[in-house]
């Protein structure tokens, strides 16, 4: 079994919902502590007069929490991020078409735990596109202390076999190759290369922008093409290359 495990983020980019496809296991790090500036709590969209951040207001003292423990500091944002969302997409040939998520997240419902907002917005998309993958959170195990052992504990306790890291861990991770090899873990890294270009709201393209820029622009029907990237092992050799048409 393939886990993957990930701090939640805010309306992430693709490369994100191209490691939940990926796995046969996902799991929410919400039980760790919560990071200032980083894409928990905020994401880009792009429009035609360019990049434009929507961040969600949390606590002051959200920097001392684990991330399951944030609070939303209050509701307003939500009319606001909903605004700049139609604002930047309404006229893109899918917008339609996700309308009613954005109207059950940011009209119908009321959020005060930035975890539970992120977990439940990812999970209406993986539903949207038809990601299979098996969500869970790592708060509802005991884990052992210690950063890689708790890692390790966790992928087994999931009933993984094989642990995918994106890429950006595969500096640290290849250091502790022997502690995934004494628990029988396969250690895989992800790349996020190959992912095809669609047509943004203007140029130059953006990719590292919220998935709700692609399913604006891409038919539901194909999005799961244009979120594959290839994995990669340990040592750096892509194992496979699926390169997505639109």
């Amino acid at each position: 079994m393939k886990v993957v495990i990930l701090q939640s983020n805010y309306v992430p980019w693709r490369g994100y919902f191209d490691l939940i496809n990926t796995a046969d296991i996902f799991c929410f790090y919400d039980d760790v502590k919560y990071t200032k500036q980083d894409w928990r709590n905020r994401n880009k969209i792009y429009s035609k007069n360019g990049l434009h951040w929507i961040t969600i207001p949390v606590t002051r003292n959200s920097v001392k929490k684990k991330i399951i423990d944030v609070q939303i500091l209050d509701d307003k944002w939500q009319k606001k991020h909903y605004q700049s969302i139609c604002q930047a997409y309404s006229k893109a040939p899918y917008f339609e078409s996700i309308l009613p998520i954005l109207n059950d997240i940011f009209i119908i419902r009321k959020w005060n735990n930035l975890s539970h907002l992120n977990r439940y917005f990812i999970k209406k998309i993986c539903d949207y596109i038809g990601i299979v993958t098996q969500l869970v959170k790592s708060s509802d195990y005991k884990l052992i202390d210690g950063k890689i052992n708790r890692l390790l504990d966790l992928v087994q306790q999931v009933g993984g076999n094989e642990y995918i890291s994106g890429p950006s861990g595969r500096n640290y991770l290849r250091s502790f190759e022997n502690n995934f090899v004494k628990k029988n873990v396969k250690l895989t890294f992800k790349s996020y290369e190959g992912y095809p270009i669609y047509k943004q709201n203007k140029l130059p393209f953006e990719n590292q922008v919220s998935i709700i820029d692609l399913l604006c622009f891409v038919s539901q029907d194909k999005v799961i093409k244009n979120i594959s990237a290839s994995p990669v092992n340990p040592n750096g050799k892509i194992e496979k290359k699926t390169l997505a048409d639109m």
